[in-house]
C-alpha cells in the first residue's frame, strides 16, 4: 500500500507547496492555507485516529499490550515512516506533512503515536548521514514489511548530557566491539535495527563532537540482551525497555559517515524530530479540548450547563488559545526544516510550548470534568497521565530553555 501511494504522487513538500498553495497560482506572501495533498495526508489520519485509535486506546492502556495491529494499518495507509526517501521505496514526505499526520495520530492515543514517532527517530540519522547502501539496506525493509527501529542514546546515568556516555565500541579489524547499557529506549524490545551511539575515543577530556560514532546495529546481533518493558505512568502501551551491549561487533561498514560524527548526527535528527513530537503534543492537547467542551455542554449545575459558568468558559478559552498557538509553534519549526534552514531555535520553542500546553490543558480537561475527570472511565485521565513524558523525552523541557537561550544570545554576539 505504501509503495501504491507513492505511485499515485502523494508528494508533497511545504518548501514546493508555498510556491503553489492558490491551484497553480504563486502564494502571494504569507498563507495558512494547505495544499490538497496535506490535506489527503491530515484527513487520512484523523479518520484512522478516531474510528480505528480511539475505540480501543483504553484497553491498550490497561494491558500495556504493544500496538502492533494499528501499527501495521497505519503501514498500511502511508501514515509510517513518512519521511523515508523515494529512493528506498518511501514516500519522502516533507517535515510539515509529517507533522499534520502526527498531530491527527496522538488525537487517538499518543502511546501508538509515539511507537510511530520513534520509527522517525531512529531512521532519521540514517536518512541524514547514511550512505546510499545503508539507506537502502535499512530504510528500504521498513517500506517492504511493517517494522520498527529505535534511537539508542539514552544512558542510566545520560540523559539530557549527551556527552556523559559510557557505552564504548572499540575497533578491531574491520568491525567493532560494543559494551554498554541504554535505558529508556522506546520500541526497545519491538526494533528490527539501532541506531546507537557510543564513545570511540577513550580520551575523557576530548570533545563531544569527536568522541562519539553512530552505528547502525541489527537487533537480533549475538551479545544484545533486551531488559523488561517499563510499566510506566501514561502511554503505556509504548515499548520502552533498557538494552546491554556485550561484546557485540558490528562491521564497519555500518559507522554513519566516519568516527567521530556520531554527536552531530544525534543532535541533527533531534533538530528533526522535535517539531513531530511537538504535534504530537497539540493533538494530545486538542483531544483534551474538545473532550473538556463536550463535556462543559452536557454537565449541569445549579440549572445550567456549565459552560455557561464564565469560570468554565474562560477555561475553555484559555485552553484554545494554548492549542492554537502550540499548533503554529510546530508548524513554523518544520516550515524551517523543509525550507533547508537551521531549525534548532524554533524546534525547541515549539518542543517546550507544545509539552507544557499539553501537561495544562490536559490538567484543565480533568479539572473542567470535576470527580469524573479523576475516574479512568473517562478519557481525560488517560490524556493527563500521557501528556508529562511531552516534558521529558526527546529533550527535557529544561533542556529545551537551555538551547533557546543560547540561540537567542547568540544572536547578539555575531
Amino acid at each position: 500500500m505504501l509503495q501504491a501511494i507513492a505511485g499515485h504522487g502523494w508528494r508533497t513538500h511545504s518548501s514546493q507547496s508555498a510556491q503553489n498553495l492558490h491551484k497553480g497560482k504563486p502564494a502571494a506572501g504569507f498563507s495558512f492555507e494547505l495544499t490538497d495533498e496535506q490535506k489527503e495526508f491530515q484527513a487520512t489520519a484523523r479518520k484512522f485516529a478516531r474510528e480505528e485509535i480511539i475505540p480501543v486506546a483504553a484497553q491498550y492502556d490497561k494491558t500495556g499490550e504493544y500496538p502492533f495491529p494499528l501499527i501495521k494499518r497505519a503501514w498500511e495507509l502511508g501514515l509510517i515512516n513518512s519521511h523515508i526517501p523515494e529512493s528506498c521505496g518511501g514516500l519522502g514526505l516533507g517535515s510539515f506533512e509529517a507533522c499534520l499526520i502526527t498531530e491527527e495520530l496522538a488525537y487517538g492515543c499518543t502511546g501508538v503515536q509515539t511507537a510511530i514517532e520513534a520509527n522517525s527517530l531512529g531512521q532519521m540519522p540514517v536518512i541524514i548521514a547514511g550512505n546510499d547502501q545503508q539507506q537502502k539496506k535499512y530504510l528500504g525493509r521498513m517500506t517492504e514489511e511493517p517494522m520498527m527501529c529505535a534511537y539508542c542514546v539514552t544512558e542510566p546515568g545520560a540523559g539530557s548530557d549527551v556527552a556523559g556516555i559510557k557505552t564504548k565500541a572499540e575497533k578491531k579489524g574491520d568491525e567493532y566491539v560494543i559494551n554498554g547499557q541504554k535505558m529508556w529506549i522506546t520500541n526497545g524490545g519491538k526494533a528490527n535495527w539501532y541506531f546507537l551511539l557510543a564513545r570511540t575515543n577513550p580520551d575523557p577530556k576530548a570533545p563531544a563532537g569527536k568522541a562519539f560514532t553512530g552505528f547502525i546495529v541489527e537487533a537480533d546481533s549475538p551479545g544484545i540482551q533486551i531488559g523488561r518493558k517499563e510499566i510506566n505512568m501514561g502511554q503505556r502501551c509504548s515499548d520502552t525497555r533498557g538494552i546491554v551491549f556485550e561484546d557485540v561487533r558490528v562491521p564497519k561498514e555500518n559507522v554513519l559517515i566516519a568516527e567521530g560524527a556520531g554527536f552531530k548526527i544525534a543532535m541533527e535528527a533531534f533538530d528533526k524530530t522535535r517539531p513531530p513530537v511537538a504535534a504530537g503534543a497539540v493533538g494530545l492537547a486538542q483531544r483534551a479540548l474538545d473532550e473538556a467542551t463536550k463535556y462543559a455542554l452536557e454537565r449541569k449545575t445549579f440549572g445550567k450547563t456549565i459552560v455557561e459558568h464564565q469560570a468554565v468558559s474562560f477555561m475553555l478559552a484559555e485552553m484554545a488559545m494554548k492549542v492554537e498557538l502550540a499548533r503554529l509553534a510546530y508548524q513554523r519549526a518544520a516550515w524551517e526544516v523543509d525550507a533547508g534552514h537551521k531549525n534548532t531555535y524554533y524546534a525547541s520553542i515549539a518542543k517546550a510550548f507544545a509539552g507544557d500546553i499539553a501537561n495544562q490543558v490536559a490538567t484543565d480537561a480533568v479539572q473542567i470534568f470535576g470527580g469524573n475527570g479523576f475516574n479512568s472511565e473517562y478519557p481525560v485521565e488517560k490524556l493527563m497521565r500521557d501528556a508529562k513524558i511531552y516534558q521529558i523525552y526527546e529533550g527535557t523541557a529544561q533542556i529545551q530553555r537551555m538551547i533557546i537561550a543560547r540561540e537567542h544570545v547568540g544572536k547578539f554576539k555575531v
